[in-house]
């Protein structure tokens, strides 16, 4: 079995949420426990932190993985989806998994995988908790695939959990309000680990504190501790944060290469974890955090956040795929200047496409696409509900299609946007 034939057999015999939608969801942790049983529990060999939220826990992620990294911390790095490659699901030290290591796992494994079928997510969470193992990582940062309480990820005893925030997606799983969805995310929270929650919500609040509060873990809500006053992009291309911390302004700017608006948010989140940490006994200087958040992209890889892949015209991209974090990749993409805006956008079908439709400006050219994956929205049926809020363009039967079109026709003082879904914008990059 060489490294196609591994990921033939990965796509093709094992069920795969971001291909399949729902067929591929298990909703229990019975085949997480019954592979890490197989490999005997190779998460209790590091530490490890726990990422969940609706939205940036990617962000989140990658950038506490790279400040770890940057204060000498062999560091593993477990996120999902990925964008082209499979290997960018599962890094040690910003280095993506080799793909020997990867057929290795499979081919040894396909007896198991067939005894018990798991779900493309369950092996793969096995697989990186495994190779972290070999790897004798210090410790691994672990973002959730979804939810948190049924999620495969959850069998690990982090010494810190995290959930960003909490919005309305993947709600025929997880829930049809905050409150739902709260409870479900707050699952990761373990006996005795202290829990950071990103943003207060007061539907959500009650949620946290009471589970918190049964399992005697030490709540820190990042929102009430630090605040960003001001950002701007500096001529290193990094976005600048003026931020305090309790009412008092921390000295100098806090910078980080990740340049959406929604990182304001992001980066609270992030020093809060970095300060329960410290907390915890890691060696985390100011210069070595800082360091970090400059060069989260060189150092582990990230893709999709607010990139910027040409100018003139201005061609951005990004992965916010749902209502409660398009809001903000709309805001920003209307406060910056242009003569006209391209929209190249697709969606999966199981999203709530009609709330994203309605937050769209009617002014922007349209080039309705649609992925390459089976839970790709027709991009006939996208235009026409998108007429419903007089959005106008034409349909585009893949998506390289529809951005060389938008190119094509944009002039040097128009932007291009690409976005919608991670699949659209895996397939320009």
């Amino acid at each position: 079995m060489n490294y196609q034939d591994t990921l033939d057999y990965m796509y093709n015999q094992l069920p795969m949420f971001h291909r399949i939608g729902k067929d591929a969801y298990k909703a229990d942790l019975s085949n997480a426990l019954s592979l890490d049983n197989h490999y005997n529990h190779p998460h209790k060999h590091y530490k490890t932190i726990h990422v969940a939220g609706t939205n940036g826990k990617g962000s989140v992620s990658h950038s506490i993985a790279a400040v770890l990294q940057s204060a000498g911390y062999k560091t593993g790095l477990f996120t999902s989806p990925h964008l082209k490659d499979f290997r960018e699901r599962i890094r040690v030290n910003g280095k993506m998994i080799p793909e020997e290591t990867v057929t290795d796992f499979i081919s040894k494994g396909i007896a198991i995988f067939d005894s018990i079928k798991p779900s493309f997510f369950e092996m793969t969470s096995a697989l990186a908790f495994e190779y972290f193992a070999m790897e004798n990582v210090d410790i691994a940062v672990i973002e959730v695939g979804m939810g948190g309480r049924l999620d495969s990820t959850n069998i690990i005893s982090p010494v810190l959990s995290v959930i960003t925030n909490i919005g309305l997606d993947h709600t025929e799983f997880l829930g049809n309000t905050l409150e739902q969805i709260a409870g479900e995310k707050a699952g990761i929270i373990k006996n005795d680990i202290p829990v950071v929650i990103g943003e207060y919500q007061p539907e959500t609040w009650p949620v946290f504190e009471l589970i918190a509060n049964k399992k005697n873990s030490a709540i820190t809500i990042a929102s009430n501790v630090y605040n960003v006053i001001n950002s701007n992009i500096t001529s290193n291309g990094t976005q600048a944060f003026t931020v305090f911390k309790n009412d008092v302004a921390l000295e100098g700017i806090i910078e980080l290469d990740l340049l959406g608006y929604y990182q304001k948010k992001n980066i609270c989140t992030i020093l809060s974890i970095i300060d329960n940490l410290c907390e915890l006994g890691f060696d985390l200087s100011s210069q070595l955090v800082r360091n970090g958040l400059k060069n989260v992209v060189n150092i582990t890889g990230l893709q999709g956040r607010w990139q910027v892949l040409g100018n003139d015209p201005l061609i951005v991209c990004d992965t916010g795929h749902n209502k409660h974090g398009l809001t903000i990749v709309i805001e920003q993409l209307l406060h910056v200047p242009c003569k006209q805006l391209h929209m190249v956008i697709g969606f999966v079908n199981d999203k709530d496409v009609i709330g994203i439709l309605a937050l769209l400006p009617a002014d922007a050219i349209y080039y309705f696409t649609q992925a390459s994956i089976p839970r790709a929205m027709d991009s006939v049926l996208l235009k026409e509900k998108a007429g419903l809020f007089g959005l106008k363009g034409e349909t585009y039967i893949t998506v390289d299609l529809a951005y060389q079109t938008a190119k094509t026709n944009a002039k040097a003082d128009d932007i291009v946007f690409i976005g919608g879904s991670n699949f659209v914008v895996a397939e320009i990059l």
